[in-house]
């Protein structure tokens, strides 16, 4: 009963309650990191220590290039599985999930011996100097030396729970260690308790990602013979089919995360240049940027099994009304955030540092990165699409233009005619260009499933 009422809200469930049911709990799961790191800054900012707040800022790269793990297991699994759930392809189900927990586990792995085998290289290609190593060092020992794994495989299994329609399921699991290391962190972080600075605060991030994959393994054990999502050792293989079915779609959306580290590298090198304070800024504007953004993300990322299953299925009409309400909602809510950061934006700063040198650098930041988001909004949602129905390679032609092409040469032209200031409308000058790519290609996608010509 509960798979056919999970299969009914792919298939029958009007339109706006399918979006929201799938939608709300994946913006919540991809608020998570963010709120982690919006819960280190806010309570590493308590410290009023410019050097502690950058050390978060300057490991950040590091965090986010665990998503190209998360997403090259996480969206190229979830993907296949929701495929091969409209075609009612079971055991291609149960074999793409397995594939990507086990790989999602040996590359966690992986990750953190190479960092700590390229420890000081790494150390010095994020920025850190004399002033930040120490602590830089100290946050990133317990978030990706011995936290990349944790931090890896709790993600992959929110995607992969959330691909056969149990999105709340995954929320809850990836929620419950969000809410927890907001818990712990004044406990580690703060001179009151046990004082560790951002050290501390890498250490509360450690302990909540092992929680949350504790819960995600008690939920599919829990849930044996209800769940398609399978952890079964048994399961695994490279069998041909599966492989390229979760790289196909899998690689380019880690390509683009890779990217998107190369990019964050890049601009905060740039803004060290000028000084802690420029950088802890920086580093505050970015996580209160990223919230409206992760929500755009999360948008995209919870309609894509709505999106797979009906392709596969067949259903065309279905498809494209799911595209084009969740087109409406997602634009019209971020265009109002967007107001607002504007707007407030000095209020958004002294939230976490009540530094008026901060809050001035902060202000003119959050003013230009927040006039990028709805066309980010827009290029997220149309990535979204291509990697629901296996477009893969679309996904790597937009990575491409959006860091390599666009946004990199973009920080590095704005920054030498508009010193430091100019870094934050990068994004703006990106997306613009990529908002208008995805709405042509999108719109072309669907004319040709319309004519009954499929995809090529």
């Amino acid at each position: 009963m509960e798979k056919f009422s999970r299969m009914s809200l792919f298939e029958t469930a009007p339109i706006p309650q399918a979006v929201a049911r799938l939608a709300v709990p994946t913006i919540l799961s991809s608020l998570v990191m963010v709120l982690y790191n919006l819960a280190d800054t806010y309570f590493v900012g308590m410290l009023n220590d410019s050097v502690q707040n950058a050390a978060v800022t300057l490991a950040a790269p590091v965090l986010l290039a665990f998503n190209a793990v998360n997403n090259l297991f996480g969206v190229g699994s979830s993907s296949m599985m929701s495929r091969a759930l409209g075609r009612k392809d079971y055991p291609t189900v149960y074999k793409s999930s397995a594939f990507g927990f086990y790989c999602a586990v040996f590359f966690g792995i992986v990750f953190s011996l190479l960092c700590l085998v390229f420890h000081d290289g790494l150390l010095s290609l994020l920025g850190a100097d004399g002033n930040t190593w120490d602590a830089t060092s100290a946050y990133l020992e317990w978030t990706v030396i011995y936290g990349a794994a944790p931090a890896i495989v709790n993600v992959v299994m929110a995607y992969m729970v959330r691909a056969e329609g149990a999105a709340m399921h995954a929320s809850i699991g990836t929620m419950s260690g969000c809410l927890l290391n907001i818990v712990l962190d004044p406990f580690f972080v703060l001179p009151g308790f046990l004082g560790m600075g951002a050290e501390g605060a890498g250490l509360a991030t450690f302990i909540s990602n092992c929680v949350a994959c504790l819960y995600f393994f008690m939920l599919v054990i829990g849930r044996k013979g209800k769940t398609y999502v399978s952890i079964d050792i048994r399961k695994f293989n490279l069998q041909k089919a599966v492989v390229i079915g979760v790289c196909a779609v899998g690689i380019p959306a880690s390509i683009q995360n890779l990217l998107n580290v190369t990019g964050m590298t890049i601009l905060n090198n740039f803004t060290s240049s000028y000084g802690p304070d420029a950088v802890a800024a920086m580093g505050i504007t970015s996580r209160v940027n990223n919230v409206p953004m992760n929500i755009a993300m999360g948008f995209s990322q919870g309609i894509m099994p709505l999106i797979s299953y009906n392709y596969s299925s067949g259903d065309v009409r279905r498809m494209k009304e799911t595209i084009f309400y969740a087109a409406r909602i997602i634009i019209i809510g971020i265009l109002v955030v967007s107001s607002a950061y504007y707007i407030f934006a000095p209020f958004f700063i002294r939230m976490f540092m009540n530094n008026d040198v901060i809050i001035a650098y902060g202000t003119r930041f959050l003013r230009g990165f927040c006039l990028g988001l709805p066309f980010l909004a827009i290029d997220f949602l149309g990535v979204g699409i291509f990697q629901a129905v296996g477009m893969g390679r679309n996904s790597f032609v937009f990575a491409i233009l959006r860091k390599i092409v666009l946004e990199i040469p973009a920080l590095c032209l704005l920054n030498m005619l508009f010193p430091l200031y100019g870094l934050a409308y990068a994004q703006l000058a990106a997306e613009l260009v990529l908002s208008c790519a995805a709405v042509v290609v999108v719109l072309g996608m669907l004319r040709r499933l319309d004519r009954g010509q499929g995809l090529g």
